[in-house]
């Protein structure tokens, strides 16, 4: 049985717009755009101009300065334009994506028995899913070289209006599975899972090193930093990495399916919006096309 954490410093906002439990796919974006700028500290040198052809998991850039830290293209497409801001630092990779079907990189599909922790990490560093796992300190992309005291997971989201992640992860329970095999790979097994009262461990099964925590109390009960915190302090030297729920079902995706597969599912919700409710996007896809006709007449004049 897991450890229990009350945290009693923290606040629920209670709005209104709660999303309902349905969910619709929305049509890709006519451009999707990769932005390097939201990745701190990388250097983006591009593999890709403007006409290229790309599939869903190649690279299109990578870290100057960690030439095995790739990005890889969500989706299928022609490279549109290579958007440039002062002194040329590039802001932005558009993506025109293919009208008839996403094509994708294919990546073997791996026995995780056989899969050792050199191998995880090559193939997440090809796919353009290392840059999901993050270390603390300073949030950054985790150094590969590096092997954490642990990684961990919040399964939950305290915030305001926020996803309801036990909805989501019933969608691809198998593919979270395997994410979740690929982590106890990358950390000699030390996982945390940090979960809500009302959440069960046997939804995020682990091995003997492997815990789960139950956090009791308002947001930011539910925020990765708060339960690190409470669980496995940080002293100087150590790291910890972290990855959020959706981005560890992608990542199991990859190794179940093959496949980069970027999509994922957003709750657009608040008093703002028509009819509140979750909808599977493409990573890099435009706002206005998720938001578009969805909002009250009076908040979108």
């Amino acid at each position: 049985m897991g450890k229990h954490f009350t945290i009693r410093k923290g606040y629920d906002i209670k709005l209104r717009g709660i999303a309902e439990k349905t969910i619709a796919d929305l049509p890709v974006s006519d451009v999707v755009a990769v932005k390097p700028p939201d990745f701190d500290t990388v250097t983006p040198k591009m593999l890709v101009e403007p006409g290229d052809e790309v599939l869903a998991g190649q690279a299109i850039f990578f870290d100057k300065n960690r030439p095995d830290l790739k990005f890889t293209s969500p989706v299928s497409g022609e490279i549109a334009n290579i958007v440039r801001g002062e002194k040329r630092r590039i802001m932005e990779v558009r993506i025109l994506p293919d009208k008839k079907g996403t094509r994708y990189v294919e990546f073997p599909k791996t026995d995780l028995a056989a899969l050792s922790r050199e191998d995880a990490i090559e193939r997440l560093l090809e796919s353009g899913c290392w840059g999901y796992i993050r270390q603390r300190p300073y949030s950054l992309i985790a150094d590969p070289k590096d092997l954490p005291k642990a990684i961990f997971v919040s399964c939950f989201d305290s915030a305001p209006l926020a996803p309801d992640l036990d909805f989501i992860k019933d969608f691809e329970v198998d593919n979270l599975h395997t994410g979740i095999r690929i982590l106890q790979i990358l950390a000699n097994g030390k996982v945390s899972f940090g979960l809500s009262p009302g959440q069960s461990e046997g939804d995020f099964p682990g091995t003997s090193v492997a815990s789960h925590h139950f956090f009791h109390g308002p947001h930011p009960a539910g925020n990765v930093g708060i339960q690190i915190h409470h669980v496995s302090p940080l002293q100087k030297g150590e790291t910890v990495w972290y990855v959020h729920l959706q981005d560890l079902i992608i990542i199991g995706r990859l190794f179940r399916e093959g496949r980069y597969r970027a999509d994922r599912i957003v709750a657009l919700a608040g008093s703002c919006v028509d009819k509140p409710q979750y909808y599977r996007v493409m990573t890099g896809q435009h706002i206005g096309d998720i938001t578009g006709g969805r909002l009250l007449s009076s908040t979108a004049a």
